[in-house]
């Protein structure tokens, strides 16, 4: 086979050179040669030309997968896995192939990991469908990229392209081995992708297209989804209709080699003005967002009412929190505030342009932690001995300089 596909596969040099840019800009982690970026580049020209030579020739064949574990927000412990630079490289080669090619084949509620489509999107579509359908399932699956299974993936693949050469890949790719915590090389035994490769998350939607979103369009047309990779919420109109289909896709799931996560999946009763039943379970968190009822103000200024909305979730307060915190030496009264700025503000935007779209309200008391720490700050570094003075000066640079902070720009104080 791989003798017929070395004069058919169509990968030029600034494919290649494409990826490189791409994936260069990702993580610095280092894969199991231990080679890095810096080292890669001493050589960049000959390397991705050694690339392309071997990728264009179906000689290509990748190194094993080394793995490293971190801290989940539930304290358990996400094992992540780290190709090499050059595999890297090879898998974007191939993923940016099948994805012009694959992309419009997807479910309009399929939005993670594809391109021109963004988790605010899904958040949207999650509120609109709140709106309409009172009832949720809240779904997590166990594992997933760990579960995956090598022969179903390989049909959702064939699927949807037919080129031989990208089945070719994709198999050597799925069977890489994975090196140990302790050194040791292990087998994949038909399972798994590894959640830190290029090529996963486009592997992940081939499989839960055919998995879910596919079953879920023939079988259920009825019903409403969002979808972000292996994130899914799932609406329906009745408590009675939400049990059945919950019973359906646990079955679902055993027939594709994966597993519900009871403990996380939840049904979720969306309730406001209009929905009064009684249920425990009324809030459910997606992409960073809380979803539950909430008082409003009416736009007719005619007093408050119970909607069901989105706000940033209180995992995303504190981690914002957090990262302000761990960004700026606070005790460091040397540095100028522009210094601050340099440090916080891409963070900044990047959080207002996410979360502030249906939270500018959460979100400002929780950028109020940033205004706490520049008041400590300045009355440290120009001792000051009152907090109102501080507070002063801080109001006064800010009519000064409202450009300084993304935030200040933006009314988020």
């Amino acid at each position: 086979m791989d003798e017929h596909v070395t004069r058919t596969i169509p990968i030029t040099l600034m494919m290649v050179i494409e990826a490189y840019q791409k994936v260069r800009r990702g993580g610095k982690a280092v894969g199991i040669d231990r080679e890095s970026w810096g080292d890669f580049e001493k050589n960049l020209n000959g390397n991705l030309y050694v690339i392309w030579n071997r990728l264009s020739s179906g000689s290509y064949h990748p190194s094993a997968v080394r793995t490293v574990e971190i801290p989940k927000k539930d304290g358990k412990m996400r094992k992540l896995g780290i190709p090499t630079v050059r595999d890297r490289i090879a898998q974007c080669v191939v993923k940016d192939y099948m994805e012009e090619r694959i992309d419009p084949q997807f479910h309009k509620s399929s939005y993670g990991y594809r391109p021109l489509r963004s988790g605010k999107e899904a958040v949207e579509q999650v509120r609109k469908n709140c709106k309409e359908y009172a009832w949720v399932i809240d779904l997590d699956i166990s594992k997933f990229f760990d579960e995956i299974d090598h022969e179903l993936m390989m049909k959702g693949v064939g699927a949807m392209i037919e080129e031989s050469w990208v089945k070719m890949y994709v198999k050597r790719w799925l069977e890489m081995k994975i090196e140990q915590p302790d050194g040791t090389l292990a087998d994949r035994q038909g399972r798994g992708t590894p959640q830190g490769g290029v090529i996963s998350p486009l592997l992940a939607n081939i499989y839960l297209h055919y998995a879910l979103d596919k079953w879920l369009e023939l079988k259920h047309p009825e019903i409403r989804f969002a979808r972000y990779a292996d994130d899914m919420v799932i609406h329906c109109r009745t408590k009675a209709e939400t049990e059945q289909i919950l019973l359906e896709i646990r079955e679902r799931l055993n027939e594709v080699k994966l597993r519900l996560n009871e403990t996380k999946t939840k049904v979720v009763y969306c309730k406001d003005y209009r929905r009064k039943q009684k249920y425990e379970q009324v809030q459910f968190n997606f992409l960073g967002y809380s979803f539950q009822p909430r008082n409003s103000k009416s736009y007719q200024g005619t007093g408050n009412y119970l909607a069901y909305t989105a706000e940033i979730s209180k995992e995303n307060q504190t981690e914002i929190k957090e990262a302000i915190r761990e960004s700026v030496n606070w005790r460091d009264t040397s540095m100028q505030i522009e210094a601050i700025a340099g440090k916080l503000n891409s963070k900044l935007r990047g959080w207002i342009h996410y979360f502030g779209s249906y939270s500018k309200r959460a979100l400002r008391r929780t950028l109020w932690v940033l205004e706490n720490r520049l008041i400590k700050w300045m009355r440290d570094k120009y001792k000051i001995t009152s907090i109102r003075k501080a507070y002063a000066k801080l109001s006064e640079l800010r009519k000064e300089r409202p450009r300084l902070f993304y935030h200040w720009q933006k009314g988020y104080c």
